[in-house]
């Protein structure tokens, strides 16, 4: 002790008389010197009293003291600093002090509720193993605290490992001469380290020193320490001796967990790996150590890989890889839906166990160095496993997401490219797959998938008809789970830009056939057939079938493939066309004769057409026509150079009606052989129809005048059965002549043909004027008729036969004209006097009766006369007429100039000699006679007249001087004072009246002036007003007077001008601020006229109202012309300017009616971006607030959570405006879903603790929205929350600490161990409104975890107490629970044949069961998200060791209870269906409760019988037999 610092004297710093009892012996020493030897320290004395052992034993509270008991009675002033010094004893001190088990410290008063006991000590010491071949020993040792107070500390494991190692001569030290062997132990804890709120030293001598290594492990060794042994000496031989020695000892230790937790699960043989010196230490030395601990490992087969089986197999770390954890994912999915992943380590590197391959043990792995796998990995891992075909859809498209989502980063430039990761369904139907490579060799072909989800059956269907000549499409299971897959939007981007795979619809992928289509008859029919179904189910709508038909190639009827076409004809067979035309003029017009194919019934694609159905979808949309439908060829055809059929002669009109209704009649080679073809049948036999009338009787009769005249060829009706009237259009159309005007016509033609051959008689003549005349007197009219004869030359006048247009017919009122004039007149001695009784019929046909004053005519036809002295007054004056009123007397006026025709007083002269007498001569004697000259004055107000070119020049040039320079008369104002208060305001061009220009003498001339164009009044001036307007720049320069005479103005304009608005130069001039508001001076678009009108919802400080009171006078007189110019008059128009104000505002009694006016008249917003504008006011008294947008407010609150985060709007203002806030405004009603998210990030960082109604208010909102989206991305944000406590609050705790409760037993062990929630809230009394079901549902989603699954379950390795084997037959494993097994286990569900069943059983048959009266327990530890663990142990009370083939049991005694039963019937239930069915973990529920209710039955076999019944359950024959071979006897 004293080599170690530590004497028996030291104990005198503390007391002054230690006492000593041991083994009988009492006796004391006392720091003062003995008075008989004068020595003090060391005499010993002996004690009888004070204290005695009685007196001892009371203190310590039991009978039977200690061997040895050293009472040392402290200083007084020692007393705290012993206290302080054993309050920090650190609790490991007990792992390296192998004498002291124990350590006490209890503290006694007079107040015994002062009194205080902590106690370290090492409970249990277990599993010592020793290894020879390394020169070590492991052991594990349980070190618990115990505390008064509440601690979390309680107990910790500690693996404790020692080896010697040989002291090499390099590190031999004089102060350990003699010792050649170093003794290094190292202690592993198990979860947290015992520290009572100390630091943890990392270093021991023995005792601790104060150096904190940062490793996870605990070193101790005979280290030399620093004379305050606070630390090692670092330089020191020794100590590095030893520190070489560390790696060796922690290598050899690390490996040995390893090894001897093989046969644990993964979870707890990972834990060890928490063991390696991850992070660095603030020690040089201890780095070093860190480093080769680092470089044996890597040499160690320490990984475990991942396995399929239950070995397990480790490696070295740079023989595995690690797997990216998307991947990862995707593979233990495959694992559970039955993919094999044996070959997974099979591609140069094996693959780190998937429980070690976490991001938890990053940090780890780093150390290790191990690295992931390298990109082609995985393409050789999909290759060697059926991962594509043997994935669920939803798992593949999550691998095709690994790889879309990696593709740039990893994959693009690897072998990936050629991996089979597509599927597509081929030509027979089956799923294929290929890669991206292939698909890019591919020739005119692409993977496809439907663009709308009822397409895609449809689609594959029709391409497997197809022979998927165009595509390949992805099979509809695949394409359907990628509509609801979490990352479509990704992996179909990676599909479109990598894979170049297109999103079609049935539109797009018809026009994919059509450019593989090619020359195959059957697939282009076949196509026609697409179409027409996909058109009735609405899967391609009627434009896109006409845009496809367009392009549709087509069979014709040589059975060749036509691709382009000017039209279309339906099939010969059964067609109309054939019948009326018999041979196909289209052909040569590139028109396509449809074949016989598309007349037939088809079934494509499993959907039946019935026959001649699909010609009539031709017809609607690829035009396949028949007559009527078809257009018409340019060309003859020879039908109708013949008689038609009465039927065939209905089918032609029928095509020409239909051919009209189009508009596609039009003049050519077939109109014309139609119109000219003689195959109507007539009364006068089979005529063209050009030559045909189609007449009525009633006027029918009146032909018999023409009848005897011509022939007319009428239609013979009756042949038409009366029917052809119906078509008469159409005839008419063809050229029939159907109006009586038309036969008139006719007669007359035949009559001019007469006429050109000379043929016309007399006779003839009067006969046709008698035929007008009949006419006139049956009141029809002859204009028809006098037209078609009026042109020709046939009648007889003075000038020959001619035309009776221009001919005349000579009376009286012709003599003056007949002498001076060679005119036609009508021959009246060939016709006699019979002709003047047909004035009205000659007139009618165009000949001149009576005298029309044409002087023009006459001038043409005039002649001078031989004999001027024999020319009549009449004559003369005639001659006079025509040179006045004649077009072009040119000629005339030539021949009158050179002849002396003209009678004067001295005789006849020429023209140019004659004077013509008019009284105005006088007024030029006057002028000659020198008449004064007079001014203008003078002038106007004489009898004559300025000249008018003087007037307008007056008037016109600028002459005038105005204010605004020269200016015309009609530009100037005279002014007056009526013009006084426009002049601050205008610029006007007033006449100026100085002295120094015109003075105001030019007053006197108004009148003049106003002749002249000068404005004087007022009201005409207005024109000057709108041009000269200038408002001032100081609005309050312009007086109320001004205002008034600027608004008298606008009344004249607009009264003046008859079309407002007011002209746009005076709008311009106006708009500036000059009205007076009580909002200040605006323009007048900015201002509005206060009106009873708006008295009712408004005040005029409410907005910017013109200011009454100001001008002095009613301006609601001047509304017309305040709303002329831009003032707001009307109340339902003053929305826009009250709103655009509204923030100007900060009374809300004023923004309240504001609002309320705007909600009145409708008023909205003008763009959707107004909306983020702040147009909300949110009081704060009543002149106090602020304004917001609508976005930071809400209607309504009903919970009272958003107070501080959104402003609640029905707390300020009256219900009447809810409406507007919300219709208007957008102001939501109730806060949204990603509200109550911010408001649970606010909760989540304040950490404050919710009630329980704040917590039901939130998590009604997510449920009510649960079934969005956005809801659940929001929600995956989560970061806390809400954890169920026994008090009235709610906690908020990380989502990876608390855990969801689907094991209550579990859940009550846990939540009484653990100071802090660990467990989901749930609403107590549940509320319908959240379910519980949902509100697991939603817990789940967003990554809470179940505690059955999270929980590591440690059973330890060997069972402790005293067990006494039993015949397992006569107390666990009866008949009738085998036969229970067997009936379950023959389900045909479960897939396990006889064989397999009873290998099974006969496990369970095999055991040894021991038997003991005390409990079986089990470990629970549930690992937190900081590196702790809550760790807890139950009762089992059944163990069943498969491995050895051992049940351990609880002695239970079935009249113990109901309780005791059910608890036993539970574990053993459990336990025996966990060891039957480990393979198939998902059925061990169902066993385990009929094993359960089988135990309570007491196996009675009448009861199992029934119960295997009621389930559906029965033994086969061979299990029978095998059963009666186990149980021979029963």
């Amino acid at each position: 002790m004293l080599f170690l610092g530590i004497g028996f004297k030291s104990v005198f710093l503390i007391t002054a008389q230690p006492f000593i009892f041991s083994n009988g012996y009492q006796i004391k020493f006392n720091e003062d010197p003995c008075p008989d030897c004068n020595l003090g320290y060391i005499v010993p004395e002996w004690v009888d009293e004070n204290p005695t052992l009685a007196d001892i034993q009371k203190i310590y509270g039991r009978d039977a003291l200690p061997a040895t008991t050293i009472i040392l009675p402290l200083k007084p002033e020692k007393e705290r600093v012993v206290k302080i010094k054993l309050s920090k004893i650190h609790p490991e001190v007990l792992l390296f002090l192998s004498k002291i088990r124990r350590l006490s410290v209890r503290e006694d008063n007079e107040e015994s509720k002062l009194n205080t006991v902590s106690a370290i000590s090492i409970s249990s010491e277990t599993d010592l193993v020793t290894r020879k071949n390394v020169g070590a020993e492991s052991y594990t040792l349980f070190l618990s605290a115990e505390e008064d107070s509440e601690d979390n500390e309680r107990e910790c494991r500690y693996y404790m490992w020692r080896q010697k190692f040989p002291v090499n001569q390099g590190n031999m030290v004089e102060r350990r001469n003699g010792i050649d062997e170093l003794v290094i132990t190292l202690a592993f804890p198990y979860g947290k380290r015992l520290n009572r709120g100390m630091d943890s030293p990392g270093i021991y001598a023995f005792l601790p020193t104060e150096m904190v290594t940062n490793f996870p492990f605990i070193i101790q060794a005979d280290f030399v320490l620093a004379s305050s042994r606070e630390t090692i000496l670092q330089d020191n031989k020794w100590n590095q001796g030893i520190l070489d020695s560390i790696p060796l000892a922690f290598v050899n230790a690390f490996i040995s967990l390893l090894k001897t937790s093989e046969g644990a699960p993964n979870s707890s043989l990972l834990r060890i790996f928490e063991f390696l010196p991850v992070d660095s230490s603030s020690y040089g030395n201890l780095n070093i150590v860190r480093d080769t601990i680092r470089e044996k490992l890597l040499t160690e087969n320490i990984m475990l890989s991942e396995s399929c089986t239950e070995q397990k197999f480790f490696y070295k770390p740079c023989d595995v890889g690690r797997i990216m954890p998307p991947f990862w994912n995707i593979l233990i999915k495959a694992r559970d839906q039955g993919v094999s992943l044996h070959n997974l380590s099979f591609h140069g590197i094996c693959a780190l166990s998937s429980a070690f391959d976490k991001e938890y043990y990053d940090d780890v792995l780093n150390f290790l160095e191990v690295k992931f796998m390298d990109a082609e990995w995985y393409a050789k891992c999909i290759r060697s496993s059926n991962l594509v075909l043997g994935l669920s859809e939803d798992v593949y498209l999550e691998l095709l997401f690994f790889v879309a989502d990696k593709w740039t980063s990893h994959f693009q430039h690897t072998n990936m490219k050629n991996i089979p990761l597509l599927k597509y369904v081929g030509q027979d139907g089956h799923v294929y797959l290929c890669s991206i490579n292939e698909v890019a060799e591919w020739v005119g072909k692409r993977i496809c998938l439907s663009y709308d989800a009822r397409h895609i059956s449809w689609l594959i269907d029709w391409n497997k008809e197809f022979r998927a000549i165009a595509c390949f499409f992805m099979p509809k299971s695949t394409q359907e789970a990628m509509r609801s897959f979490r990352s479509a939007v990704t992996l179909t981007k990676w599909l479109s830009e990598h894979v170049e795979a297109s999103f079609i619809e049935v539109n797009d992928y018809a026009d994919l056939l059509l450019n593989s289509l090619k020359n195959d008859r059957r697939l282009v029919v076949a196509f026609a057939h697409f179409l027409r179904h996909s058109l009735v189910n609405k899967y391609v709508s009627q434009e896109e079938a006409e845009s496809l038909c367009d392009k549709m190639p087509l069979l014709d009827n040589y059975g060749c493939v036509s691709t382009e076409r000017s039209g279309v004809l339906v099939p010969a067979k059964g067609s109309k066309w054939v019948g009326l035309i018999g041979s196909n003029p289209w052909r040569r017009k590139n028109y396509v004769e449809l074949g016989e194919d598309y007349l037939h019934a088809g079934n494509f694609a499993g959907v039946h057409s019935p026959e001649r159905r699909l010609v009539m979808f031709l017809k609607k949309y690829v035009g396949a026509s028949d007559i009527p439908d078809l257009c018409p060829p340019d060309d003859a055809f020879p039908t109708v150079s013949s008689p038609l059929t009465k039927e065939n002669t209905f089918l032609l009109l029928e095509w020409i009606r239909n051919l009209k209704r189009k508009r596609s009649l039009v003049d050519g080679i077939f109109l014309r052989c139609i119109r000219d073809g003689s195959w109507l049948s007539t009364s006068v036999g089979y005529r063209p129809p050009s030559q045909s009338f189609l007449l009525t009787p009633e006027w029918g009769n009146l032909l018999k005048n023409g009848s005897e005249l011509v022939d007319i060829p009428l239609i013979n009706q009756q042949f038409y059965d009366n029917r052809i009237i119906e078509y008469k259009e159409e005839l008419i159309s063809i050229g029939v002549m159907s109006e009586f005007g038309e036969a008139c016509r006719f007669i007359g033609r035949h009559l001019m043909h007469l006429a050109s051959n000379n043929n016309l008689t007399r006779a003839n003549v009067f006969s046709i004027l008698n035929f007008i005349k009949f006419l006139r007197e049956k009141y029809l009219p002859p204009d028809d008729f006098v037209k078609s004869v009026r042109v020709g030359s046939w009648l007889r006048t003075k000038h020959g036969e001619r035309s009776p247009v221009g001919s005349i017919l000579y009376d009286s009122k012709w003599n003056a004209a007949s002498k001076i004039c060679n005119l036609p007149f009508v021959d009246q001695q060939y016709y006699g006097e019979r002709i003047l009784t047909f004035r009205t019929e000659l007139q009618l046909l165009g000949v001149v009766v009576g005298f029309d004053k044409d002087y023009q005519r006459l001038t043409e036809c005039f002649r001078m006369p031989t004999s001027f002295t024999s020319m009549t007054v009449d004559e003369v004056l005639l001659i006079l007429d025509c040179l006045r009123h004649s077009r072009s007397s040119d000629q005339l006026v030539s021949v009158l100039k050179s002849r002396k025709w003209i009678r004067t007083t001295v005789g006849y002269k020429f023209p140019s000699e004659c004077f013509l007498f008019d009284s105005e001569w006088g007024c030029l004697l006057e002028i000659f006679g020198g008449f004064p000259l007079i001014c203008e004055k003078d002038l106007m107000k004489s009898r004559h007249q300025i000249p008018i070119e003087l007037h307008n020049c007056i008037c016109d040039e600028r002459w005038l001087r105005t204010r605004l320079g020269q200016k015309s008369p009609k530009e100037s104002i005279l002014f007056s004072s009526d013009w006084e208060y426009l002049s601050p305001i205008a610029l006007l061009p007033f006449i100026v009246d100085s002295e120094n220009c015109y003075g105001t003498a030019i007053r006197e001339y108004k009148e003049e002036l106003k002749a002249m164009g000068v404005v004087l009044e007022f009201n005409k001036g207005s024109k000057f007003v709108a041009d000269g307007l200038t408002i001032p720049h100081n609005p309050t320069d312009i007086n109320p007077s001004s205002v008034l005479s600027l608004l008298e103005c606008v009344h004249i304009m607009l009264k003046v001008k008859n079309d407002p608005p007011l002209p746009k130069e005076f709008m311009r001039r106006i708009n500036k601020k000059w009205l007076k508001t009580h909002m200040g001076y605006r323009p007048p678009n900015e201002c509005l006229l206060f009106g009873s009108d708006w008295n009712s919802i408004l005040q005029l400080e409410d907005g910017a109202f013109i200011d009454e009171k100001f001008y002095g006078f009613d301006l609601a007189s001047y509304k017309k012309e305040l709303n002329s110019i831009g003032v707001t008059v009307d109340v339902k128009n003053g929305c826009r300017l009250l709103a655009s104000e509204l923030e100007s505002h900060s009374h809300f009694a004023v923004i309240a009616r504001i609002y309320a006016y705007l909600q009145k008249y409708d008023w909205k917003l003008d763009k959707p971006d107004d909306r983020t504008a702040n147009w909300i006011w949110i009081p704060d008294g009543s002149d106090k607030g602020q304004w917001v947008s609508p976005e930071e407010c809400v209607l309504h609150d009903k919970d009272g959570l958003f107070g501080s985060q959104l402003n609640v709007l029905e707390r300020h203002y009256d219900k009447k405006l809810w409406y507007f806030f919300s219709l208007t405004l957008h102001v939501r009603q109730n806060p949204s879903v990603d509200d109550y998210c911010r408001l649970w990030k606010t909760w989540e960082s304040s950490e404050c603790q919710l009630t329980h109604a704040e917590c039901c208010a939130f998590w009604v909102c997510i449920v009510q929205h649960w079934n969005s989206s956005k809801t659940k991305n929001l929600l995956a944000e989560m970061v806390k929350l809400p954890a169920y406590t026994n008090s009235d609050v709610i906690q908020l705790c990380n989502k990876q600490d608390i855990f969801i409760p689907d094991d209550l037993l579990l859940m009550d062990l846990l939540q009484n161990a653990s100071p802090d929630p660990l467990f989901v809230w749930y609403p107590q009394p549940s509320l319908p409104s959240i379910p519980r079901t949902k509100l697991h549902e939603i817990y789940s989603s967003i990554g809470v975890r179940v505690v059955s699954e999270s929980v590591e379950k440690s059973e330890c390795s060997k069972v402790d107490g005293d067990f006494e084997q039993v015949n397992p037959s006569e107390i666990l494993i009866r008949r009738e629970l085998i036969r229970l097994i067997l009936g379950f286990l023959a389900d045909p569900s479960i897939e396990v044949d006889a064989n397999k069943r009873q290998k099974i059983v006969q496990a369970l048959l095999d055991v040894n069961v021991f038997e003991t009266e005390k409990p079986i327990t089990v470990g629970y530890s549930l690992s937190l998200s900081s590196g702790e663990s809550v760790n807890v142990k139950a009762s089992q009370m059944i163990r069943w060791e498969r491995e050895s083939s051992k049940v351990f049991t609880q002695k239970i005694n079935r009249s113990c209870g109901h309780k005791a039963n059910i608890e036993f019937a539970t574990f053993f239930s459990q336990v025996i269906a966990d060891g039957i069915l480990w393979e198939k973990s998902e059925r061990i529920p169902e066993l385990c409760e009929l094993i359960k209710l089988g135990w309570l039955l007491e196996f009675e076999e009448e009861a199992i019988g029934f119960l295997l019944k009621t389930k559906n359950l029965q033994l086969f024959m061979e299990d029978l037999e095998f059963l009666n071979s186990k149980f021979p006897s029963e």
